[in-house]
């Protein structure tokens, strides 16, 4: 067998190979832009030096506790600087961050620390009642460690006698940081929503973390130093990687600790904010602000929204407003953004209907991503390119997740194919770009947040009065989507739809409960089967 002359001594060396990662964008800035401001937090300035220093101090100090390779540490932070050294000191000791969504109950935060057998939990006083009581129901026992955030304190009292800045303090800031020995190495753990069950656990690797950056910084536009709003939760998706994409650019992190219009509009035109993403309630907040909140937007700021496009008033507001905008659309299996809406500037010349239908598509693939196309799963065919033909939305690349944690069904079943099924329901048209159409779970998208019909409906029929329900989703003007339940009663009973609403507090996180009861003879198909279909359009009208 001949020899491949391009193989024959020409093999991986220390010299000519590293293993990805995104880690290595802190230590650079750091080098390249010592004394440039890399995180703006209230009155706080942080160089890259310090970010730099405090991430390796985080990381020696976890280290110095027996965190390692394969430990999970479990943060429950708010958009801080802490969360930004969170991101670079737990993989730093080779350690793997699991995020926590700040919005989930008690419950699901005691599932996922048991899940992921945290070894460390680092919470924010702001949460620290829901960690407490989720410890409390966990079967593991980490080490807490409390934050305080000085800039906005907050009523809670400290949840640990370890205090984070303390912790930090008495690291290494020269500790020798753990390059990952493999770039499939883990970095991140991220859980589903849940939406059929307990919430899958989402595994990132440093390849795809690090792909992930260049993509980023090339497919929103995004220049050198840019000035970076953190309106997304870095909770979500690790902040769809910006939390290292805006490092790797040498960017400022503008933290931003609750989304609020004054706060918003106070940090673009007093930093020159050049980037943010967010869902569509973000724009609704902008838009929506009163006068005394609003103030004069003098440059363009690039946008990246996710999730279905907002209405066509909506993206005309916001561009009349100073923002350029670009549609992304992804899962947590795919790292946040995996495909972007491509814009052709000859579509500006089409007629407005068919402007607005170009503004509905969730686009093409992302350039580190090597196949989005929509498939017949059964058949694993392509379905014709024509804009009608329903299938699900496949993708295949690098930013597609290492898999789900401890559950090896849910993970084969998601590759099946060699493609990553995403369960949402699309068309493919002419020109190869997607568009969604439908979920094939019900999912309903709540401030960016995804809430599952079942869960919801679950709650209602422990109701005594509820006979049958279902839980579909209503458009909203703040929250993009928000649970509207329709509830049949057994016979001879009674309820309001204050009941229902308070019912469904008792067992569901706030942001879970719906917002519209309607009481009505639910609509079934002659076998039993609940038509949801009738339900969206009945909800249109729901009040």
């Amino acid at each position: 067998m001949a020899v491949n002359p391009y193989e024959q001594d020409l093999g991986k060396n220390a010299a000519n190979y590293q293993p990805l990662t995104p880690l290595s964008f802190l230590e650079r800035s750091a080098a390249v832009y010592p004394q440039r401001t890399a995180i703006i937090h209230g009155r706080q300035r942080i160089t890259y030096a310090q970010f730099y220093d405090r991430a390796r101090q985080l990381a020696s100090a976890l280290a110095s506790r027996g965190i390692g390779k394969g430990d999970t540490v479990s943060v429950m932070l708010s958009n801080t600087p802490s969360m930004l050294e969170a991101h670079f000191g737990v993989p730093m000791a080779g350690a793997v961050l699991h995020s926590i969504n700040t919005r989930l109950d008690a419950a699901i935060v005691a599932f996922q620390l048991d899940h992921a057998d945290s070894k460390i939990v680092i919470v924010d006083r702001e949460f620290q009642p829901v960690m407490k009581e989720a410890l409390a129901i966990a079967t593991v026992k980490p080490l807490v460690i409390d934050f305080n955030d000085t800039e906005f304190p907050q009523a809670n009292p400290a949840s640990s006698d370890l205090d984070y800045d303390e912790l930090v303090a008495g690291g290494d800031k020269n500790f020798k940081w753990s390059w990952p020995d493999d770039e499939w190495d883990a970095i991140s753990l991220n859980y589903t929503s849940g939406t059929t069950g307990n919430p899958k656990g989402v595994v990132y690797h440093h390849r795809g973390a690090a792909l992930m950056c260049y993509a980023n910084s090339i497919e929103t536009g995004m220049m050198i130093h840019p000035v970076y709003l953190w309106t997304l939760p870095m909770y979500h998706c690790n902040g769809w990687c910006f939390t290292w994409s805006i490092t790797m650019m040498g960017g400022a992190h503008v933290c931003l600790r609750w989304v609020r219009a004054k706060a918003m509009y106070d940090a673009i035109v007093d930093h020159h904010v050049t980037n943010l993403s967010g869902a569509p309630i973000v724009m609704a907040t902008l838009l929506n602000a009163t006068p005394d909140e609003q103030r004069q937007i003098t440059h363009t700021v690039s946008f990246n929204h996710a999730a279905a496009p907002p209405p066509e008033a909506v993206l005309s507001a916001m561009t009349e407003a100073g923002f350029r905008l670009t549609h992304l659309y992804g899962l947590t299996e795919t790292y946040g953004p995996a495909t972007i809406n491509e814009w052709n500037a000859a579509w500006n010349e089409l007629p407005r209907d068919a402007l607005a239908a170009k503004k509905a598509r969730q686009g093409v693939r992302y350039v580190t991503l090597e196949e989005l196309t929509v498939m017949n799963p059964e058949t694993m065919q392509v379905v014709p390119a024509d804009g009608e033909t329903l299938g699900e939305v496949m993708f295949r690349g690098n930013n597609v997740m290492k898999g789900y944690l401890k559950n090896k069904k849910a993970t084969e079943e998601a590759f099946a194919g060699g493609y990553f099924h995403s369960g949402d329901l699309g068309v493919l048209h002419p020109d190869g770009y997607i568009q969604l159409k439908d979920r094939s779970k019900d999912i309903i998208i709540s401030g960016g947040e995804n809430i599952s019909s079942i869960e919801v409906e679950d709650v209602l029929y422990k109701h005594p009065a509820v006979a049958f329900c279902a839980v579909v989703a209503k458009q909203d003007e703040k929250w993009g989507e928000t649970p509207c339940a329709f509830v049949e009663l057994r016979p001879g009973a009674t309820a309001t739809p204050d009941e229902i609403i308070e019912w469904c507090r008792q067992g569901l996180a706030r942001y879970k409960v719906p917002r519209h009861v309607v009481f009505t003879e639910v609509p079934k198909t002659s076998t039993g089967k609940i038509q949801k279909f009738k339900l969206r359009e009945m909800a249109k009208e729901a009040r």
